[in-house]
């Protein structure tokens, strides 16, 4: 047996890639196709090199001819082809025609599939490393009318594309070994995928798990898993609860961000979100088509004693998602980390909503030690583009008074550099702020929940106190299910 370098399971007995082509090669049931654009034949490549592949491979086939792709799978309006659409029209395209071709009543325990991938690898100028979309399409039960189908998309790291090629040939074997085998165990199918594949040659940046044998899957927590398994950096969600490719949502976009743990979420988190959604939409350069609205958490705030409670996010989650927000969850916990990362999608006006005591945290130098130009460095990451800072104000509880940009305290190292900042337009007061709700942090909120105490109700967003009370969200040492253990 074989171990990979590089893998959060190095140390168990991994099946080798032919042992895992060579055990779905050696099932009679097993049957489908593989349908391969963009970047070679490689998995099917792997499945005819193990031998025994009569038994599997209905067709393998790659059209790369766009009259030839469109000719089989329908032309593309936008004219992009390595799209998640792409992906499942030719899953659907190929899985119709392996059962309208293959007879089931001489192959009664057949258990179709279809696989298929549509991947850019990396261009000659070396700039854009090359990227795809990656899905199966299954039956784990030959009478199984409704099928099964796991989509991710990745990003590849490596410089050429032979090596992009051969690793993309691994991945797709893993997928369709898990698929039929690790399939009751999604969250482990997950770590799986980087059988034999370092995790700095490809990131998985979306996974979205559908059908009858996926029904108990939250896909939200399936984005989790990317992030504690180190496979991505930031993972998005929307309001229905499937994973969203960051990439396509944020492309091109004005993005306005508000960061908060919103646990719960309240109606503090939903005043700074409006009043400052309000201002930036007014901008000259945002068009209301072309905004975005992003409510993203960190995931150092989604730890507790040094863990992530799945249960805990599960609920926040549900909050957001029932309020009709995006969710991003990411490993930045500085907020020039978060804005390089908006940077690599689009150009177009950026907005961080943030409260005062946000504010004093993103000028305190102990969070920029670990750069080379220190705080400066951090601050040309993070103001040098089209941004802007809403800031909403806070209420000191030992004067009363109301803190603003105007008189924030931060480190006396730090007033000329805030007064840069502030005097350039760089950061917002937000005036026309509720002053009856200033009283409530999420953290007394939950402290009421967890505690059985009353008078929680009114500090939260309508209809958000019903829901946590009917499913008894945050409450104490509350196990997700087995099912969601899996």
């Amino acid at each position: 047996m074989a171990t990979a370098p590089n893998n959060p399971h190095a140390f168990e007995n991994i099946p080798s890639i032919k042992a895992k082509t060579l055990r779905i090669n050696l099932n009679p049931n097993i049957y489908g196709t593989f349908a391969e654009i963009g970047a070679g034949q490689e998995t099917a490549r792997q499945f005819f090199r193990a031998g025994g592949a009569s038994g599997t491979i209905a067709k393998a086939m790659s059209a790369y001819d766009k009259a030839f792709s469109d000719a089989i799978y329908g032309s593309e309006d936008d004219g992009r082809y390595v799209t998640q659409a792409r992906l499942k029209r030719m899953l659907s395209h190929e899985m119709k025609l392996v059962e309208e071709r293959i007879s089931r009543e001489n192959n009664p325990d057949y258990l179709f599939f279809s696989y298929a991938n549509t991947v850019a690898t990396i261009d000659f100028s070396k700039r854009y490393k090359g990227h795809g979309w990656i899905g199966i399409r299954f039956q784990l039960d030959p009478k199984q009318k409704e099928h099964d189908e796991i989509v991710l998309h990745v990003r590849f790291k490596q410089n050429e594309a032979r090596l992009q090629q051969e690793t993309l040939g691994t991945l797709g074997v893993n997928l369709i070994y898990g698929a039929f085998f690790k399939f009751h165990k999604p969250k482990k199918l997950l770590k799986y995928l980087y059988d034999h594949i370092d995790h700095d040659t490809i990131e998985i940046d979306m996974v979205n798990f559908t059908g009858p044998n996926f029904k108990d899957v939250d896909n939200r927590l399936m984005s989790l898993q990317l992030i504690r398994n180190d496979m991505t950096d930031a993972v998005m969600f929307g309001p229905d609860g499937n994973n969203l490719l960051p990439a396509a949502v944020l492309y091109k976009k004005n993005i306005l961000a508000l960061r908060g743990s919103f646990r719960p979420v309240t109606k503090v988190n939903m005043d700074m979100f409006q009043k400052s959604y309000d201002i930036f939409i007014r901008e000259q350069t945002v068009e209301y088509e072309n905004t975005i609205v992003v409510f993203e958490i960190t995931l150092s705030n989604l730890k507790a004693a040094g863990e992530i409670d799945e249960q805990d996010f599960m609920d926040r989650a549900e909050l957001l998602c029932s309020l009709g927000h995006t969710v991003l969850i990411s490993k930045f916990q500085e907020y020039y980390k978060l804005v390089e990362y908006f940077n690599n999608y689009t150009k177009a006006k950026l907005g961080l909503t943030m409260g005062v005591n946000n504010l004093v945290d993103v000028f305190d130098e102990k969070y920029y030690r670990d750069l080379s130009g220190g705080i400066l460095e951090a601050f040309g990451k993070l103001f040098f583009k089209d941004l802007k800072v809403y800031l909403y104000p806070m209420k000191d509880a030992a004067t009363g008074q109301i803190m603003t940009s105007n008189n924030v305290k931060v480190h006396p190292r730090m007033k000329e550099l805030y007064k840069f900042f502030k005097y350039n337009g760089k950061v917002m007061d937000i005036i026309d702020y509720d002053p009856d709700i200033m009283h409530i942090f999420s953290r007394e909120v939950l402290k009421r929940i967890t505690n059985g105490e009353e008078g929680w109700e009114d500090m939260l967003p309508e209809g958000i106190a019903e829901m946590i009370k009917e499913k008894q969200l945050f409450a104490k040492k509350k196990a997700l299910p087995e099912k969601e253990k899996a």
